[in-house]
């Protein structure tokens, strides 16, 4: 479940999305991503994220899992756990940069607004990670995805089994609807919207209003920083998706209404528009 700007093989994908009221940055969802990679192009690769956020982020919005690069797979333990059971803002800085290039992780990040000025900043991507991007793929968001922001996360061979996972903060474009990235290809080309794709992940949701009782508490070690931490949900609820399960091509998407009341069968498989 990703799309990427080569041939690669995907594996074992944790998603996660979080709604909560942060004491600085205010009403954010915060996005969590990490999967197995294996890079079957002949050179350097890249995940593509289309992240639904109001408002340009830049490299600040990016969260360093320093020794805590197991904090997903804690949340995915903590739901497991449960099941088992139960069996019986302000804006900073100035004017920034059409693409933004940095390091984050093993990753070379580009983030941009604008998909189609991405090709243009990939000489400025260490040349060991440089990818080839399809001027297709960059179409393709741009008349699908309008108003997000895009992050093309370069790396190369001996990178892919390395990465923690990626954490993002982001202000909304809409506070109610919480959704996570899940279109898939992985040829390098724009994805098949009308394609039945396997699946072989975790989907995770969150919020800090939920009531008492409210889904499967996540221990965090007593080490993890305090800026951390306080993106970090007290609970999750969430889904395997997998066994042989193939879906429509799509994002999962949740109102928060529904997430509240924990029915995980209003999950929906998001289809985009055309802007």
């Amino acid at each position: 479940m990703c799309i990427s700007t080569g041939a690669a093989d995907f594996s074992g994908t944790i998603v996660y999305c979080g709604r909560r009221e942060h004491p600085e940055h205010g009403l954010i969802h915060v996005l969590g991503y990490q999967n197995t990679a294996v890079n079957l192009a002949e050179g350097p690769n890249a995940m593509v994220l289309h992240v639904p956020a109001a408002g340009r982020l830049t490299e600040r919005h990016f969260l360093s899992a320093g020794r805590n690069g197991d904090v997903l797979q804690r949340m995915v333990d903590a739901v497991e756990s449960v099941a088992a059971g139960d069996a019986g803002i302000a804006w900073m800085g100035a004017e920034a940069e059409t693409v933004q290039v940095f390091e984050h992780d093993v990753y070379t990040v580009l983030l941009a607004d604008d998909p189609t000025a991405v090709p243009a900043a990939l000489g400025r991507v260490p040349v060991h990670r440089r990818p080839r991007l399809d001027p297709d793929l960059s179409r393709f968001y741009a008349e699908h995805f309008p108003g997000h922001t895009f992050a093309v996360c370069c790396f190369d061979n001996a990178d892919a089994q390395r990465a923690k996972p990626l954490l993002l903060w982001y202000p909304p474009l809409d506070p109610d609807r919480l959704t996570v990235p899940a279109l898939d290809s992985h040829t390098g080309g724009a994805p098949d919207l009308d394609a039945v794709v396997p699946v072989d992940h975790w989907v995770l949701f969150s919020s800090d209003q939920a009531p008492d009782g409210w889904g499967a508490p996540v221990e965090y070690p007593a080490s993890m920083r305090h800026r951390l931490r306080a993106f970090l949900p007290g609970a999750v609820v969430g889904r395997k998706y997998g066994d042989g399960l193939a879906l429509r091509n799509g994002d999962f998407s949740i109102s928060h209404r529904d997430l509240l009341e924990g029915d995980l069968d209003r999950v929906e498989r998001l289809r985009p528009g055309r802007g």
